[in-house]
């Protein structure tokens, strides 16, 4: 039976709590010291009494990896080093999502920590395309010593052939295929030939090994080296934006990099912080819908060197003017999105399957990629979204869930000839396709992610750490609950069910969200739902008795007043006793 007795809510989800297992472990950190809510969650995540101080205090010093277990790396780390002692020229290739800019101003931060500057060079999106080119790689190889590669360059044989006797260093993440190509060092924690240990590193973090790694050679020389635990807002940004998984390392990066943001040291986020009016201590939230879409922004719809330029300056001014324009370009860039969103969502819902995919004449490549978020958020599947373009062909975006692989399925289709290119990570993908092979390729991708469910996709069940009284969500519970963030990929929010609330109000704003108030007795809730399920908003609208409810508890702040408040996942009327 479903958790509470739910076996179908609002949104026709079967909803599963704690098993006996996970009820006894929960106890038993309870009994350790923790408040029952944060011990439910703990026990969810696996965590064992033991492990439970190590997981709430994560120590960057104890979980970093040694750089040099990544192959290729001291080779890297050497060349970069070789670049800086002999003032050589050094161009830096980066891609033109959030990942790629972090890693580009990682590495021009810290070349400018010790007296040496870097030209970057970042590919417009749709006259270039994704990764390295040859045109862009032999004019930078003619006016440079050493260029490297970030968040891309793993799959560029072509392209890296054309550098000539120019050195190319390659900082990535993507999946690779048996053949590297033709550079001096490639370091990837994805290589067919690693073992996966770090596959969950995004692009930003393997070029903050890379510069550990560096600064054990500066050292050595008796040179100062640069303060790398001051980059590490840049790492967070990049590791929260690229969907990594918070887990390990991943998660003491992101802990520590948000302290970092607070500062407000750099410009570039300073000035986007406040041209995206955020308020309160940074968290990871900020960083994946606030401060990320932002910098995306500009490889979407505006000039794709922007974010990089942002992440990288020095200057104020610069800084703010470039916020701006960014800000101003996701405005555009939103508007081009919601265009797209209805009508691929239209087209996923007739359609059914174990994937959700969508493609039409004319959509933006710039957006195709948020727009396959939107689509796994709906559907809750992984999500492919293309845009057709004059030429015959489409570019599109995927988006996995948990337990599929996307850029592994979205990889084998380009080897069996039905995509022109595709690659990408787990939780991420890009492709080119002929449009005449849309159809056949989608149909091969959706066998290849049935394959990995495993069983046949059956009634979406969604995950609870436990119920929880209203009279409960207090500020100090959200304050205990934060300990074991951040939240994000691989490490969702604690989530509760509230169970007999009556519903004191609804209201619908914005496009598609949706405000309540719910009261247990003489206490009251708010209550906030991002684009909500249309059965959620019926529901609670037509209650005429109490209802179980389900969300994770946050600090709302509102001109300078902080409350505590849900954000609303789920309901569903509460069973009549029997």
């Amino acid at each position: 039976m479903g958790f509470l007795g739910i076996e179908r809510s609002a949104t026709g989800r079967r909803w599963i709590g704690p098993d006996d297992a996970g009820a006894r472990l929960a106890e038993a950190i309870e009994q350790s010291g923790h408040p029952r809510a944060l011990s439910q969650h703990l026990a969810g995540r696996g965590l064992t009494p033991d492990d439970v101080p190590t997981f709430l205090d994560p120590s960057l010093r104890d979980l970093l990896p040694d750089p040099s277990t990544l192959r290729d790396m001291d080779v890297a780390s050497d060349r970069l080093l070789r670049a800086v002692t002999r003032a050589e020229r050094i161009a830096v290739f980066a891609d033109y999502d959030v990942d790629g800019a972090a890693s580009a101003a990682l590495l021009v931060w810290w070349l400018r920590a010790l007296g040496r500057e870097a030209t970057v060079y970042v590919p417009d999106r749709i006259d270039e395309g994704y990764g390295p080119n040859a045109p862009a790689i032999a004019a930078l190889a003619d006016a440079h010593d050493l260029i490297v590669c970030v968040d891309c360059g793993t799959l560029s044989h072509d392209a890296l052939a054309a550098t000539g006797e120019t050195d190319v260093v390659v900082l990535d993440h993507h999946l690779g295929i048996e053949t590297l190509p033709p550079a001096l060092a490639v370091v990837n924690p994805n290589r067919v030939d690693e073992d996966g240990t770090l596959a969950h590193l995004c692009a930003a973090a393997v070029v903050f090994l890379c510069l550990v790694d560096a600064n054990r050679k500066v050292r050595a020389m008796g040179t100062k080296a640069p303060d790398l635990m001051a980059l590490l807002d840049l790492v967070a940004l990049a590791t929260v934006a690229d969907v990594a998984p918070l887990v390990g390392v991943n998660r003491a990066f992101v802990r520590r990099g948000l302290t970092v943001m607070a500062r407000r040291d750099r410009p570039g986020l300073r000035a986007l912080a406040d041209a995206a009016r955020m308020d309160g201590p940074p968290a990871a939230y900020h960083l994946g819908y606030l401060l990320g879409p932002r910098i995306n922004a500009g490889g979407r719809v505006g000039r794709s060197d922007l974010g990089a330029r942002l992440l990288s300056t020095a200057d104020a001014a610069e800084a703010a003017a470039l916020a701006e324009r960014l800000d101003d370009l996701n405005g555009q860039r939103r508007a081009v999105e919601s265009a797209i969103v209805e009508a691929a969502l239209d087209q996923a819902t007739h359609r059914g399957g174990a994937l959700s995919w969508a493609a039409g004449e004319g959509w933006h490549p710039g957006v195709v990629g948020i727009v396959a978020s939107r689509l796994k958020e709906a559907t809750d599947r992984p999500s492919v979204v293309i845009g057709l373009r004059n030429d015959g062909t489409g570019q599109g975006s995927a988006r996995s869930v948990s337990g599929i692989d996307i850029g592994a399925a979205i990889q084998r289709l380009a080897a069996e000839g039905l995509l022109m290119k595709g690659g990408g990570h787990r939780m991420a993908a890009g492709l080119t396709v002929e449009a005449a092979k849309v159809e056949p390729a989608m149909a091969r991708l959706t066998e290849l992610v049935e394959r990995q469910m495993g069983v046949p996709a059956g009634p979406r069940a969604l995950r609870l750490d436990g119920a929880i009284m209203a009279g409960a969500a207090t500020r100090e519970l959200v304050d205990l609950l934060e300990a074991a963030g951040p939240f994000g990929q691989g490490a969702p929010a604690p989530r509760f069910a509230l169970p007999d609330l009556r519903v004191v109000r609804t209201r619908r704003v914005g496009d598609g969200h949706l405000q309540a108030t719910f009261a247990d007795g003489a206490f009251r809730l708010d209550a906030f739902g991002f684009r909500v399920d249309p059965a959620l908003t019926d529901l609670l609208e037509g209650a005429g008795g109490p209802v179980h409810v389900v969300g994770k508890l946050e600090v709302n702040r509102w001109r300078g007043r902080e409350t505590v408040r849900l954000r609303l996942d789920d309901a569903a009327p509460a069973p009549t006793a029997t």
